[in-house]
C-alpha cells in the first residue's frame, strides 16, 4: 500500500470521528452528566400490572 493511501484512510477516520463527535454534542448527549447518578436514587412508586410482579403463590386473587 501507498503512504499516500494510509494517510487518506486516517485523515477520513479522523474527519468521521469529529463529525460523530458533533453530532453527540449537538443531540445533546453530554447537557447533564451530574443528573443520572441522582435520578436512580429518587424514589418512584410504580404501580405493576395485576399478575405481574407478585409471587403466584401469595397472589390473593388466584381461584385454586
Amino acid at each position: 500500500m501507498s503512504l499516500g493511501f494510509l494517510i487518506a484512510i486516517s485523515l477520513g477516520l479522523g474527519i468521521a470521528a469529529w463529525l460523530g463527535f458533533l453530532w453527540s454534542v449537538r443531540s445533546g448527549q453530554y447537557d447533564d452528566p451530574e443528573g443520572p447518578k441522582y435520578r436512580m436514587l429518587e424514589d418512584e412508586d410504580e404501580k405493576t400490572p395485576k399478575g405481574r410482579g407478585t409471587n403466584r403463590m401469595d397472589d390473593p386473587g388466584r381461584d385454586e
